[in-house]
């Protein structure tokens, strides 16, 4: 049996104030070519489907475009989950429905884990969708009091599935978690703002291949049946040098997988340049590559009217510009903070420190991650 694995999507993205409906676009038309080559019995799309509760129109009408190509149009099913950026009774709307057409959509928690299944000549292959849900969510849907974090939350869907799993048959799981041990990158959102986030990769055993979103890094994690797929596209400057990637899965009769990175070209990529202003404005005019997304670091320490309108002249879609001299010189009589390598906890208790010249103690920490956390449950409609 073969499958193409996919995730964090994220249609409706703002970067640096850039709608990138248009590339997202473009790079959803190479994955239809890639479906249409390889002819696969399923794609799985593992959460984040929109980048936010409630989409744009423009990246609604996107996902009902692609959708509709790949199920109506070449016939494959699809499975697809709600990340922790989608909201799952938005997502999973006239999702019985949608099933009778082969576009199986899995927002909120069900209340019994039926597998979908597909067959190959060596029989029944089950795949468990298990879309993304925060733990007092998990905990109350299982009727499971125990379930505290992530790791009791994923712990009690596993043990769900496995109730109803018929033994000897090969078996495939979808998340959306945060596996120990994988690679970030700065544009996930994190998915608690306290307590344990990760979960064990011990909690998939038994599962022939996990199919995981969440994280942006196409990589294999714990062991080789656990995969990320990653984003489709570079949504932060920390993956401008990784490669995006869908996964191409065939399982034999014995449920090995042997899995083949198929690659992504995006329209337009994310790079970093560094250097003088007067030799990033010379080295442009060879540039086949002037429409990409860049970050830009100046290297000159003088001061430069209107830098980032003379990159733009040559680099249209400069994004970012940083002065690191100025930025050492500014620093210079004191500790500063890199607000890009803390979290939206560590800066609230960083202010905090600024504001009143005393730390943030345990149980204020306690309150704030209670109120951003509901406020995190509140978008995606996980409560009242």
């Amino acid at each position: 049996m073969r499958w193409i694995h996919t995730a964090d999507w994220h249609l409706g993205r703002l970067f640096h104030g850039v709608h990138l409906t248009e590339d997202q676009a473009y790079i959803l038309d190479q994955l239809i070519g890639i479906l249409r080559e390889a002819r696969p019995d399923l794609l799985i799309v593992a959460g984040d489907i929109y980048d936010r509760a409630v989409p744009p129109p423009e990246a609604v009408n996107l996902l009902d475009e692609v959708l509709s190509r790949i199920v109506l149009g070449l016939k494959v099913p699809v499975i697809l989950i709600a990340g922790n950026h989608d909201s799952p009774d938005r997502l999973g709307f006239a999702s019985r429905l949608l099933a009778a057409q082969g576009l199986h959509v899995h927002g909120a928690l069900p209340q019994a884990f039926a597998p979908l299944i597909l067959e190959d000549r060596a029989g029944p292959v089950c795949f468990y969708p298990l879309p993304y849900a925060e733990p007092a969510v998990a905990r109350e849907r299982l009727q499971r009091d125990s379930v505290a974090d992530a790791q009791g939350a994923m712990e009690a869907l596993v043990e769900a599935v496995r109730q109803v799993h018929p033994a000897g048959r090969r078996a495939v799981a979808i998340g959306h978690a945060f596996v120990s041990g994988g690679l970030e990158s700065e544009s996930e959102r994190p998915l608690s703002v306290g307590g344990a986030a990760t979960v064990e990769a011990c909690c998939f055993g038994g599962f022939h291949y996990t199919a995981l979103g969440h994280l942006h890094r196409p990589q294999a994690v714990g062991s080789d049946t656990i995969h990320y797929s990653g984003s489709i596209l570079k949504y932060s400057f920390s993956e401008a040098r990784d490669s995006k990637s869908v996964h191409l899965v065939e399982m034999d009769a014995e449920g090995r997988c042997r899995v083949e990175k198929i690659p992504l070209a995006p329209k337009r990529d994310l790079r970093c340049l560094e250097g003088c202003l007067q030799d990033i404005l010379k080295n442009a005019a060879g540039d086949p590559r002037r429409h990409d997304y860049l970050q830009v670091t100046l290297l000159d320490r003088g001061a430069i009217l209107d830098a980032m309108g003379k990159i733009r002249d040559v680099y249209p879609n400069a994004l970012q510009l940083s002065r690191p001299a100025l930025r050492a010189a500014a620093s210079s009589g004191g500790s500063s903070l890199n607000r890009r390598q803390l979290s939206d906890a560590d800066l609230f208790s960083a202010f905090y420190r600024e504001v009143t010249g005393g730390p943030l103690a345990p149980e204020q920490a306690t309150i704030y991650e209670e109120v951003v956390s509901a406020l995190y449950r509140a978008e995606r409609e996980a409560v009242p």
